[in-house]
């Protein structure tokens, strides 16, 4: 017999959407623990999200207007983005539906290039309800 040994942590990294917030599992978080802030990013086209960290240097040296930052709690195994009106335009390039407690978990991406995590809207994961 030839066993694999499985890990007890996600290597992939999930972002479920919800109504009111993006939640980043744990491999999709890691990239946020020195985060002061963030910027959000929508590409309509491709439909695809960019979430970008901000330390506390980038935005104490204003570089960054405040009103394109945005508070992310990071916790121990997940972290966490507010943002309604962001959120809702997201859902409608993607067409999904939100309401009534729905979320919809996606695939992640970590972009060496753009230094920012990418949440692919078409590769759905799967729904909560």
């Amino acid at each position: 017999m030839a066993f694999e040994w499985t890990s007890r942590k996600p290597t992939e990294g999930i972002a479920t959407i919800y109504e009111s917030n993006i939640t980043l599992n744990k491999s999709a978080s890691t990239h946020f623990e020195t985060a002061y802030r963030v910027l959000l990013g929508l590409d309509r086209e491709n439909m695809q999200i960019a979430i970008k960290p901000v330390t506390k240097q980038e935005h104490e040296r204003g570089s960054i207007p405040d009103e394109k930052k945005h508070k992310i709690t990071v916790r121990p195994s997940y972290a966490r983005v507010s943002n309604k009106k962001f959120i809702r335009e997201a859902a409608e390039i993607a067409d999904i539906n939100l309401s009534d407690n729905n979320a919809v978990k996606f695939k992640t991406l970590w972009s060496n290039q753009q230094q920012c995590l990418i949440i692919d809207l078409t590769e759905h994961r799967g729904e909560i309800k």
